[in-house]
């Protein structure tokens, strides 16, 4: 290993902690992870084993992969933003119309899992803890019902493309399909999330004092109209690409110009109304896409350097199995942030070895998206469910790890079972 990789495989360790430990340090994670990118790019650019042509090449070729994905994500994004705006996510509120903390436990659960199989799983945990703040008072409870929560949005996200972003870098990276992946990974996830959840049930009992009054917000035909049309164009994305033969971000694109056209079509008569999508658009928060801009532009630097071969050769002299692989590439996710790991993963295996839907793919589509789960620090949800519950690392671990862990076993199991 020369010294330009070197440096380049200690920038990204250090990066790696300051991604971690970014609440006590109290630095955006985005902003590591444009440095980092840089900076490995930098050292790539001065490894003598490389002409600065080569080098050129390289960086547009990743360039032009990691645009598709940003632009997926902000397209996704505004579609969500939107949905919101309009209130339409407030439906989902009245179906939780009990008294029993297990009923809204499963009832929270089975909504979740779903519907991150539809949006992801970030937005899906999003929705449903604010539903949740809604229907308990509990702190205990909460933090319970929040970590389920976690759990399904993160095996609801693994077995669609469109899911979990780990996933459609897979999709649109060609190591999965859109079928085979549903057909393949939907029992194990769904496996994974029920078993989780009977532990659970254990320690969520009694009623709660009454139920959720919901307020009347004009639930409208616009909002329900809204609704359908957000969330039709984000279920229709990956039939889009079979039909076209377009990539995935295109059908994004174009179900978030039907939607934009939609609403300005409503809002014609006025110039500067706060629910067009145009106002709505602005105020999207790009600190997820820019982190995710970093971790790309670094795991490329250091696929081209060919570090993450060498790691490869290494992974395999010592694990000859690559379901242990993939299954301590999903417990490692629990400790830093899935996206690198697989992006990482994709450097480090080529399709010729691994073609297109192989187990190897399959699982680590599961284990990487699953295995977020066993940490509240391992994955966007756990982070969300931090920050708008204020979770602590302590309280998740005493609470969600083994019933996350058991579920994540219990998936991996399952794979192999019906496979």
């Amino acid at each position: 290993m020369d010294n330009p990789t070197t440096c380049m495989a200690i920038v990204f360790i250090i990066g790696y902690l300051f991604i971690i430990f970014e609440h006590p340090i109290g630095l955006n994670k985005a902003t590591t992870a444009l440095m980092m990118g840089v900076i490995c790019w930098i050292f790539q650019f001065a490894n003598a084993a490389f002409t600065p042509e080569e080098n050129m090449q390289y960086l547009g070729l990743h360039l032009s992969d990691i645009s598709q994905v940003i632009v997926f994500l902000l397209g996704a994004l505004i579609i969500v933003e939107i949905l919101n705006a309009h209130q339409g996510f407030d439906i989902l509120l009245r179906f939780f119309r009990t008294l029993s903390k297990r009923k809204i436990l499963w009832g929270i659960g089975l909504v979740t899992f779903f519907l991150s199989s539809i949006l992801d799983n970030l937005t899906a945990t999003i929705v449903m803890v604010s539903i949740l703040q809604k229907l308990i008072r509990d702190p205990k409870d909460r933090l319970l019902i929040g970590g389920g929560i976690v759990i399904a949005a993160n095996t609801g996200g693994v077995w669609t493309p469109i899911g979990d972003v780990t996933t459609t870098m897979l999709w649109i990276g060609g190591q999965i399909s859109t079928v085979q992946t549903i057909q393949t990974l939907f029992v194990p996830s769904f496996i994974s999330f029920i078993m989780s959840f009977l532990c659970l049930t254990f320690f969520v009992k009694g009623n709660i004092e009454q139920p959720p009054s919901i307020e009347n917000k004009q639930m409208t035909s616009l909002s329900l109209a809204v609704l359908i049309l957000g969330l039709g164009s984000l279920v229709l994305v990956p039939i889009f690409k079979v039909v076209t033969g377009l990539p995935p971000f295109m059908g994004m694109i174009f179900g978030l110009s039907l939607l934009w056209t939609f609403t300005d079509f409503i809002y014609r008569k006025e110039q500067d109304h706060p629910l067009k999508a145009v106002e709505i658009a602005s105020k999207i928060d790009l600190s997820g896409p820019l982190f995710f801009l970093g971790i790309l532009l670094t795991v490329n630097a250091l696929e081209t350097s060919h570090l993450l071969t060498s790691l490869a050769h290494w992974l395999d002299s010592y694990f000859h199995s690559t379901a242990i692989i993939a299954t301590l590439i999903g417990i490692a996710s629990s400790l830093v942030d899935n996206i690198p790991l697989v992006a990482a993963t994709m450097g480090m295996y080529d399709m010729a070895q691994y073609p297109m839907d192989s187990s190897f793919w399959q699982l680590i589509a599961y284990c990487a998206g699953t295995g977020g789960s066993l940490l509240i620090i391992g994955s966007a949800a756990g982070v969300i469910l931090m920050a708008m519950e204020r979770v602590s690392f302590s309280s998740y671990l005493k609470y969600i790890t083994i019933p996350a862990f058991i579920g994540y076993i219990s998936g991996i199991f399952t794979y192999f079972l019906i496979s």
